[in-house]
């Protein structure tokens, strides 16, 4: 059972490693003015207006990268440093969660398959945790797969939809991207710098994906380890 935390251990590390990253690029970008002088929210409002989109909020929410869009409401929520913002960084995240509502308006396939997937989401992360601990000691001590296998297959689902995130979140950073560069929001030098915090944020997509995959095939192969016994 070692296993499991020295996983846990490596990818909280790069995760931890990540964020520290994404927030110091963000903190150094967020320094740096835009030519232009447009703030987020005046930049998500124009991108959803270029986009021919009327029904979308855009609101502040308290906290420091807290931004997202909530496909239920219609809103795309913008935490105070972006919101109010006028730098390279809040235009970078504003545009891209603009990007998540023009995937919604064109009923973007990979993000009509993430949403399908949250109410099993759900219910599979209400069980997954009892079923994986629980199944462990069931299949040393009482050498009986059945939880484990139940709690793997579940935890496989929380898998698959962190693997789906990847190209909903890296889609909604190349509309922004484009757009802020067709419709000269940016110069060269600010969509670099936008480019550049996207990737990072986007990182942390990424280290979660790989850090649940590690933990879904550790727990696989204490099932087949198991059964070869």
């Amino acid at each position: 059972m070692m296993g499991i935390y020295v996983i846990s251990m490596i990818f909280a590390g790069l995760g931890m490693f990540v964020q520290w990253r994404l927030k110091s690029k963000f903190q150094e970008y967020s320094q740096i003015g835009l030519t232009n002088g447009l703030s987020g929210k005046e930049i998500a409002e124009k991108m959803l207006r270029d986009n021919n989109i009327f029904d979308v909020r855009i609101v502040s929410v308290e906290g420091q990268l807290t931004d997202h869009y909530n496909p239920g409401d219609k809103t795309v929520n913008l935490s105070p440093d972006v919101y109010h913002g006028r730098s390279a960084s809040a235009a970078a995240v504003a545009s891209h969660e603009c990007g998540h509502a023009v995937q919604h308006a064109t009923a973007y396939s990979m993000l009509q398959f993430r949403s399908a997937m949250v109410p099993v989401l759900n219910i599979a992360n209400n069980f997954t945790p009892l079923l994986l601990m629980g199944g462990m000691m069931a299949l040393i001590y009482m050498k009986n797969p059945l939880l484990l296998t139940i709690g793997v297959a579940l935890f496989g689902i929380a898998t698959l939809f962190s693997f789906v995130t990847l190209p909903v979140e890296f889609d909604a950073s190349r509309r922004a991207l484009n757009w802020m560069e067709s419709k000269n929001i940016v110069t060269a030098p600010e969509h670099k710098m936008a480019k550049d915090a996207l990737f990072w944020a986007a990182s942390t997509y990424v280290v979660a994906a790989l850090g649940m995959l590690a933990q879904l095939l550790y727990y696989a192969s204490m099932l087949t380890g198991r059964r070869n016994d």
